[in-house]
């Protein structure tokens, strides 16, 4: 976008480390006013870039410490609405992603241990018109939204 500058790259960077950071802060870090600050952010929204603020969670201080993905697979036949019906059903999935290819969707769940996986798995599997999963269990994770990368380990 023509409208979107390096300036604002920069406070949109540091909205993603900190979504409450204040307007006084970022103008310090970009060398802005406030005022300018405010009327860049209000105009990132205005314009549908920024779409909503949220909070991170750490959900193993929650007791839903872990995280999978799982494939699901469908008929040929199989209407993408539907697909995202039988993930959206299941309170444990927190994302669904729909895919081109094999398979159809991949689904992100969090739940309390490997049972509930279990049992998580079995109901998706029971969902719909579902032909086959696959589950991949996180170990770990990172996004740009991080503020730190991952340390590189050092043989």
């Amino acid at each position: 976008m023509d409208d979107v500058d390096a300036t604002d790259h920069r406070l949109l960077r540091l909205l993603r480390e900190d979504g409450r950071r204040t307007f006084s802060e970022m103008a310090t870090e970009v060398g802005l006013s406030v005022a300018a600050v405010k009327r860049r952010v209000d105009r990132l929204r205005e314009i549908g870039v920024i779409t909503g603020f949220a909070v991170q969670i750490d959900y193993a201080r929650l007791g839903w410490g872990i995280e999978a993905f799982t494939e699901l697979r469908y008929p040929g036949t199989t209407p993408v609405s539907e697909i995202v019906r039988t993930a959206t059903d299941v309170p444990e999935v927190q994302a669904v992603y729909t895919i081109a290819g094999d398979p159809d969707a991949l689904i992100q769940v969090r739940v309390r241990d490997l049972g509930h996986l279990q049992q998580v798995i079995d109901r998706l599997r029971r969902a719909g018109d579902v032909t086959g999963t696959k589950t991949l269990l996180v170990l770990g994770s990172w996004t740009r939204d991080t503020l730190t990368p991952p340390r590189r380990r050092t043989p």
